[in-house]
């Protein structure tokens, strides 16, 4: 019997990917051919040049989406670079096709240079209606999508923003399992990358650019966020924090606690893994809070693993996992985000509209418990919801 390693390999060796390209009308006789390539087709080019807006009407642009990535950090497995990378954005194009419905064109690059990134995605811009990008590490990705904010579409970086989305809707639930008012949760956040950042900012309801944030107003917000990193708890006036540490240090951590996390996680609430494999033990989770809630959010091997944090006292645990109960996985929010963008011709995605996201994936969950604090991948009532609130926050 064959490994879902062996499994894996065989198919894409068979198929050579997971995308193909298909027309979406016959073509059979000349008469269509005239009308699809020369003379008709000028009349579509002429049409566009004196309004590029028409291009989201009269080509793939207005319903294509780009997936890009420069191979840095993909899944576990880290800066592996672009060729490597291609199976994952071939995956994310496949995920927003089966669940949304939206073409994607996945795009490896071959550069890490920050510049070089911004450039790219500018040049490419007119072809598509929006950008998802994927896998890029931090802390370049936070100045590579920020530059990027006023290109006329949206660009999303789903490590962010997606995890993020997925996050709070996953602790609005389990604060009602817990029995905890979600304003009042001292929240423990470790990792201080990609994933950590955007998700620290979506619980504290603040956005922010380069070393600046301010408060979304009508945000639901947790109590406070504790973001350790590597050499401790980020805190305003620590040395060896980048801009972006820095601005969400001003923020978060009211108290300024300084140490490890295992001194910092006494009495929290809540403990959010997005760093590596056993960087949370069952001594940390038995010192929270009663009733403490964990997201051990590393892949494969989480941070701890749920048996062992339910042991230690745990009373809602989730992974990114999909074979243990509430998976928080990124295919919750993305499809649906940019089946919004691709309805609406949207410029941006703001963070009211991530937060509105957030929300609307909660309340599907009508129910919560132990066990159910999100609903699956393959509800098929996500999409709409997500795709409803975006459209609806949008301008707020």
């Amino acid at each position: 019997m064959q490994t879902i390693d062996e499994s894996a390999l065989a198919l894409h060796k068979k198929y050579k990917g997971k995308l193909g390209t298909t027309a979406l009308f016959p073509v059979k006789d000349k008469e269509m051919l005239s009308l699809v390539y020369t003379p008709g087709v000028g009349a579509v080019s002429k049409a566009i040049a004196k309004d590029a807006q028409l291009s989201f009407e009269m080509t793939n642009r207005g319903r294509t989406i780009a997936v890009i990535s420069d191979g840095s950090a993909v899944l576990g497995l880290g800066n592996i670079g672009p060729e490597a990378a291609m199976p994952v954005m071939e995956g994310k194009s496949l995920l927003m096709k089966l669940f949304a419905d939206v073409d994607s064109v996945p795009l490896v690059i071959k550069t890490q240079e920050v510049g070089e990134i911004i450039n790219f995605v500018k040049l490419v811009a007119p072809t598509f209606a929006g950008i998802n990008l994927e896998d890029i590490s931090a802390p370049r990705c936070f100045e590579v999508e920020e530059a990027l904010q006023d290109i006329g579409i949206p660009v999303f970086h789903d490590d962010q923003h997606g995890t993020a989305i997925v996050v709070m809707a996953a602790l609005l639930n389990a604060a009602k399992v817990v029995k905890k008012p979600f304003e009042a949760l001292n929240v423990v956040v470790v990792g201080a990358g990609a994933a950590g950042l955007a998700v620290t900012k979506m619980l504290l309801g603040i956005e922010c650019q380069s070393a600046s944030c301010r408060i979304i107003d009508g945000a639901q917000r947790v109590k406070d966020v504790i973001v350790v990193d590597s050499q401790g708890a980020l805190w305003a006036g620590r040395n060896n924090m980048n801009v972006y540490k820095q601005a969400v240090a001003g923020v978060s951590n009211k108290q300024k606690k300084q140490g490890a996390l295992e001194e910092v996680i006494v009495s929290a609430d809540v403990v959010i893994g997005v760093s590596g494999p056993g960087a949370i033990t069952a001594s940390m989770v038995q010192a929270m809070a009663k009733d403490s809630i964990v997201f051990a959010m590393a892949n494969p091997i989480p941070e701890i693993m749920p048996d062992v944090a339910n042991q230690a006292g745990a009373l809602v645990v989730a992974t990114g996992r999909s074979d243990y109960p509430n998976q928080i996985n990124n295919v919750l929010a993305f499809p649906g985000i940019f089946k919004a963008v691709i309805d609406n011709c949207l410029p941006k995605i703001t963070q009211a509209m991530k937060q509105s996201a957030a929300l609307a994936l909660a309340q599907l969950v009508t129910k919560p418990d132990r066990q159910n604090i999100l609903p699956t991948a393959f509800d098929h009532s996500v999409v709409p919801a997500i795709a409803l609130a975006v459209k609806e926050a949008y301008g707020k």
